[in-house]
């Protein structure tokens, strides 16, 4: 069967870490699914961007795309920046836009394991109150939906859960630090909900001095390349049943 090609959307980053993890998780997803093309595009700072990835697939004969934003929520860029870079694709191109990867249970597995491999364990959790330290939006949908991945969390065992935001919308990572400090949590852990490192992923590490853990990005776990993949299998379901997006 006729697989159409994997792009990934990253937003891309003056910080080196950013692209570098973005490769990794993109390998990961290869090894994953041998045969299945994936290739990496960014919409800023880095290369190659969206716009030439999408040419040369043209140039090369591509006709069937699925374009994957790596993105945790539906904010400004999966609402603006993508769709307008995808209007200008090459005619050719038959592209099937597929969902951001959040929410998802997949999610919340990788946090736990970014928890677990920072010196936590499932006995931790009755006495651990985590932080769930987001980049942040001004987008209504995407804060709402940071505090339901929040509400998420705290049923899976964790004696507290609270939301945070490195920009845009408050509290700040180490505001929710102090306030489980005040509920007397016995200790207090940092879950950065990003993928990639950066500007904002520093400015939380730097929020949660004053926490007992500070977990790692995301990055390039396998349950996040699974989601890429359930993401990208969703879209190739949905073409078979509408149009597709053609520039």
């Amino acid at each position: 069967m006729h697989r159409p090609v994997l792009l990934v959307i990253a937003h891309g980053s003056r910080d080196a870490r950013h692209a570098a993890t973005v490769h990794a998780l993109v390998r990961r997803v290869r090894s994953m699914r041998p045969g299945l093309r994936v290739e990496t595009g960014f919409l800023d700072f880095n290369a190659p961007s969206v716009p030439q990835v999408l040419d040369r697939l043209a140039l090369e004969g591509v006709r069937d795309v699925v374009v994957l934003p790596l993105l945790l929520t539906r904010a400004f860029h999966a609402k603006a920046d993508i769709p307008a870079v995808l209007s200008q694709a090459p005619a050719l191109l038959n592209i099937r836009l597929a969902d951001v990867l959040g929410p998802s249970p997949l999610l919340l597995d990788t946090l736990e394991r970014r928890l677990y491999e920072a010196g936590l364990g499932p006995a931790d959790k009755r006495s651990t109150g985590v932080v769930l330290a987001s980049a942040g939006s001004t987008d209504p949908e995407a804060i709402a939906v940071i505090a339901e991945i929040a509400r998420e969390l705290r049923h899976t065992g964790w004696c507290a859960v609270r939301p945070a935001f490195a920009s845009a919308a408050l509290p700040r990572t180490e505001d929710a630090v102090r306030e489980l400090r005040a509920l007397g949590v016995r200790r207090v852990a940092v879950a950065p909900y990003v993928i990639a490192p950066g500007f904002l992923p520093d400015r939380i590490a730097r929020g949660a001095a004053d926490a007992d853990v500070l977990a790692e990005v995301l990055g390039s776990a396998p349950e996040l390349a699974r989601l890429l993949l359930l993401r990208y299998e969703e879209a190739r379901v949905r073409a078979s049943r509408a149009p597709a997006l053609t520039a």
